[in-house]
């Protein structure tokens, strides 16, 4: 089933029925580039998104922005800054709300293209988005390379917090390209204060781990895989300790998945069905057209090097390198009423070619429809938002009672 947009963006953030059982807006953005949505109900009753925004990610006006949809109005707002640091590209936002009320915005901070140099940051507010403290580092680079976050924690019953992160692993001699990069959790016995670290088994390629909390109280995560193959899959008793991530039958293609467990216990994961067996072309990496010190460069002159992206790193124990450039599209959605062994056939939010060779949005040449986020309001209704051409934010609200029909 293809419920696809029915107009082009009008960027005023007003939310509009477009069919029966569907609403959706594009937010109010203030820069050319926008890109890596993540939504969060608010203590209130708001819904909130936050992403980042600038010229084009790894330069360093690369900020995160804030927008709110206030419960009971059709609107979202203007963006609030809620980071500025000119020496780094800030990306990756992750908002939610911490047992007992405070709303914590997380994000990652790097030098221009290196994602292996950065740090988790944060800030927090206790009138609900309002107000922000001063940002701190929460988890900084170290001698293995950079942390990156992008989903939000679990709580435990016992207390604790779980935070799923991937390394940027820096290789020697080499320019990060995510050959290397594992996932792992930071585990919080103090609401945040300090954490500790525990790596995922055999997570190598594995990325952007999604923790679930199960209805029978088990934990799955699902994974974006480096490797542009597929969505990976692995299981806990406890959220803490982590079985291997295997492939499971859905695509991947080394783009961000997200799911929410809906309250009849179904799964739901939107995601790109798409892989690198979709590819007509490969980049170098993510960041190949930003130069060292953070500024775009034109390559479109120059050949590319997939030599080196088809070699491993001396002395590596895994012969693959991350496959970039691999058609972002179609954003779908799959349901699992298993914890994920096996997915229902997708339903298409938005079809298109999905184009991502290159993610210059000042001449609109990316057509990605990528990094979804998912979750299920009071009422039952799905709220989706997604990056556009990374030039909008698409927001989509799904009636309760969806999906309607099979797919």
């Amino acid at each position: 089933m293809t419920e696809q947009l029915q107009a082009e963006p009008v960027a005023d953030g007003v939310v509009r029925t477009v069919s029966p059982g569907r609403r959706q807006a594009f937010l109010p953005v203030p820069t050319v580039q926008c890109h890596a949505a993540n939504l969060a109900m608010l203590p209130s009753g708001d819904l909130a998104c936050v992403w980042f925004g600038g010229t084009q990610e790894g330069t360093h006006d690369i900020c995160v922005y804030f927008s709110r949809l206030a419960d009971g109005v059709d609107r979202w707002s203007t963006p609030a800054l809620l980071s500025a640091d000119p020496g780094r590209s800030e990306q990756n936002p992750v908002l939610f709300t911490a047992p007992g009320g405070r709303v914590w915005l997380l994000y990652t901070a790097q030098l221009a293209g290196n994602q292996d140099t950065a740090e988790v940051r944060g800030r927090v507010s206790d009138d609900d988005g309002r107000t922000w403290s001063a940002t701190r580092t929460v988890i900084p680079a170290d001698e293995r390379g950079g942390v990156f976050v992008r989903q939000q924690p679990v709580f435990l019953d016992d207390g604790r917090w779980v935070l799923p992160v991937f390394r940027c692993v820096r290789v020697e001699g080499e320019k990060w390209a995510g050959d290397r990069d594992v996932s792992s959790i930071w585990v919080s016995e103090d609401a945040g204060a300090s954490w500790s670290e525990s790596d995922v088994p055999g997570s190598l390629g594995a990325v952007h781990m999604n923790v679930l909390r199960m209805a029978d109280g088990t934990y799955r995560a699902l994974y974006r895989s480096r490797w542009a193959d597929h969505v990976y899959l692995s299981s806990s008793d406890d959220g803490v300790a982590w079985s291997a991530p295997v492939p499971t039958v859905l695509p991947n293609n080394n783009s961000s998945i997200q799911a929410v467990v809906r309250r009849s216990g179904a799964l739901v994961l939107a995601y790109n069905h798409a892989s690198a067996a979709d590819a007509r072309g490969r980049r170098e990496s993510l960041y190949d057209e930003i130069g060292d010190n953070g500024t775009v460069v034109d390559r479109s002159d120059q050949p590319s090097a997939p030599d080196r992206r088809q070699r491993p790193p001396d002395g590596a124990p895994d012969a693959r390198t991350a496959f970039w450039g691999a058609p972002r599209a179609p954003l779908a959605l799959a349901v699992s009423t298993d914890a994920g062994a096996t997915w229902s056939p997708r339903h298409v939010i938005e079809d298109g070619d999905g184009y991502c060779l290159t993610n210059d949005s000042r001449h609109g040449l990316n057509r990605e429809l990528s990094y979804p986020s998912i979750l299920e309001g009071p009422d039952g209704a799905l709220h989706v938002a997604y990056t556009r051409h990374r030039s909008a934010i698409a927001y989509v609200r799904l009636s309760p009672d969806w999906p309607r029909q099979p797919a």
